[in-house]
């Protein structure tokens, strides 16, 4: 099932004393607040533009919920430059993943990966289709998304940025909340701000905002992650 190793940027399980690791379950914590009167069960996270970090900032939280104790899936429905199985080290085109699972030539628990963190699995992109779009916003989507939270304690979908493509307000709305991943010094506020208008227009329901790549003081130069969450 392995393929590889773990990205060094999974600070939650191979540094879990750094500062980033703290920052990640700080982000947990604030989440579950959130949840008091109702559990969020599916979460998407998404950025403005590529390369802001989102898809780190899934897998690191995914783990971290699934270290306090929770089964959690780790989604990669960004059909366009899937990452999470490389993160994890295993194997995205051998064992098929959401794609497979929409087309019906798979069952979900035969797509499912177990990672190296107890408690969390994954369901990998699969074969990057010619539609993502079409088939993120069928109906077999939303019924599948249904089966995931009555499987597993939480969803966390890494999606695709939001002003790139459409993929992410269309997966939004369907779920329990959404955050939004922002790169420090690399995405202006026009464009922040106007992600943010995109997924309000669709009403997702806006959880916060992580704002990544400020340079923390930590021996390995790793990145504080902060939370806002909104009021």
């Amino acid at each position: 099932m392995s393929t590889g190793t773990l990205d060094n940027k999974l600070v939650t399980i191979l540094a879990p004393s750094e500062p980033a690791a703290e920052a990640y379950r700080v982000l947990r914590t604030n989440l579950q607040f959130m949840g008091l009167d109702k559990p969020l069960q599916a979460v998407a996270i998404t950025s403005a533009t590529p390369s802001e970090g989102k898809s780190l900032t899934c897998a690191n939280l995914a783990a971290a919920f699934a270290q306090a104790g929770q089964r959690v899936l780790l989604v990669d429905a960004d059909l366009r430059r899937p990452t999470q199985a490389k993160l994890f080290g295993l194997n995205r085109r051998a064992w098929g993943g959401l794609t497979t699972v929409l087309a019906g030539t798979q069952e979900l628990a035969e797509a499912v990966q177990e990672t190296p963190v107890p408690g969390l699995s994954l369901l990998a992109s699969g074969p990057i289709p010619p539609n993502p779009a079409e088939m993120l916003g069928a109906q077999r989507m939303t019924d599948l998304l249904e089966k995931m939270k009555a499987q597993w304690d939480l969803v966390i979908v890494d999606t695709p940025p939001v002003l790139a493509v459409a993929d992410a307000s269309i997966l939004a709305p369907r779920l329990d909340g959404v955050i939004l991943v922002v790169r420090a010094g690399q995405v202006s506020y026009p464009q922040a701000k106007r992600a943010k208008e995109a997924l309000d227009a669709v009403k997702a329901r806006m959880l916060g905002t992580v704002v990544d790549g400020v340079q923390s003081q930590g021996r390995d130069g790793y990145y504080y992650y902060y939370y806002y969450g909104r009021s």
